[in-house]
């Protein structure tokens, strides 16, 4: 996500994001499963979570990688045209840009502690991904 120049640029505006770990999504599936093959199992509905990070301004998770990391927003079409470059079909375009436009219109600030409750373990912190720990 972050170029060579350590910015990281996207038409995000000001939205914020919240984000889970790969592994925890596939223990969260995994939980799932065992759920749906034991229904009478315990209640797992997702009630409220931590706030989300914001996207836009890249702070001490991102230092976790030990390199600096800027945000500079782009239009829309400054996305299209600065992801061109990578040769990717345009519903991949497409993915890329309507990402950060979702973050940009708070769809993607949505705060759950359903990995929790699911996993009976708290989510990974984003600057544990950052560094590699999980």
């Amino acid at each position: 996500m972050v170029g060579d120049d350590g910015v990281l640029r996207g038409p995000a505006a000001d939205g914020r994001v919240s984000v889970v770990a790969q592994a925890d999504v596939a223990a969260a599936a995994v939980a799932v499963l065992e759920i749906a093959a034991n229904p009478s199992g315990p209640d797992v509905r997702p009630s409220p979570g931590r706030p989300p990070s914001p996207c836009t301004r890249p702070r001490s998770s991102w230092a976790s990688t030990g390199r600096a990391v800027r945000y500079e927003p782009e239009t829309v079409e400054q996305a299209y045209a600065s992801r061109a470059s990578y040769g990717a079909p345009r519903w991949q375009l497409d993915a890329w840009v309507s990402t950060y436009t979702a973050i940009a219109n708070g769809e993607l600030a949505i705060v759950s502690d359903a990995v929790a409750r699911l996993t009976g373990r708290p989510s990974m912190p984003l600057a544990a991904v950052l560094s590699g720990i999980g």
